[in-house]
């Protein structure tokens, strides 16, 4: 019950923060309400106006044409790991590292992991540096709406991770799939963004035996169109 309010509570104030940055970026591009609202489709600007005092929701599908409209990706609007928000924008000239986006993830069922090189992404030297990381494609919408199908997690190699933090785990040793980590003294959960999905506990002993080892931790979101 309390896993429920907690999970509400949070998808309240994605939305929230996801109005926000709606028209924090507009006014960033200097983009007039009627040219969003041209942009994503809606009437007239009363309606963009509406959204961005947070009194009308808007579907996932309308948060990739929002972020579309201002240059964004989807997660990047949601307010995912905001800190990191501008490697996506590396200045030209700015030599960066580039990392191998492994196999698909399921964001969702778990499927197989492969370690299949199926496209490159580039990180700052800085966050190099700081571990190693690889990428992973995300498949499904158990981790919608901060994490859409097709997106592409940045992940820093770590076999531990803190309560809250979005994690890639094996689970049967070679099932990958991107969760919310919650820890427990009996054991864990690996929690969808998605209400749909129920959180999956594992106890201390399916930990060790099916097991459930976490690889990594989602350091940063980069959306795709």
């Amino acid at each position: 019950m309390l896993l429920c309010t907690y999970n509400q509570m949070e998808g309240v104030l994605l939305m929230l923060n996801l109005y926000k940055n709606i028209r924090e970026r507009r006014i960033e591009l200097k983009m007039s309400q009627d040219t969003l609202a041209e942009l994503t489709g809606y009437r007239d600007r009363s309606s963009i106006a509406k959204i961005e005092k947070g009194e009308v929701d808007i579907s996932e599908s309308k948060i990739r044409e929002f972020a579309k409209a201002l240059k964004v990706s989807p997660g990047e609007l949601m307010g995912w790991d905001e800190h990191n928000s501008q490697t996506e924008h590396t200045p030209q000239g700015h030599k960066g590292v580039v990392i191998n986006v492994l196999g698909r993830v399921a964001a969702g069922i778990p499927i197989e992991a492969t370690t299949e090189i199926i496209d490159t992404e580039e990180i700052p030297e800085e966050m190099a540096k700081t571990g190693d990381f690889f990428a992973l494609k995300i498949k499904g919408n158990s981790m919608e709406p901060r994490i859409m199908d097709g997106d592409v997690v940045i992940v820093r190699k770590q076999d531990d991770a803190a309560n809250g933090d979005v994690v890639i785990a094996l689970v049967n040793g070679d099932d990958a799939t991107c969760k919310r980590l919650r820890k427990y003294k009996d054991g864990l959960e690996l929690i969808s963004n998605n209400p749909s999905y129920p959180p999956m506990f594992f106890s201390e002993e399916d930990v060790r035996t099916k097991p459930v080892k976490i690889i990594g931790k989602v350091v940063e979101l980069r959306g795709k169109f």
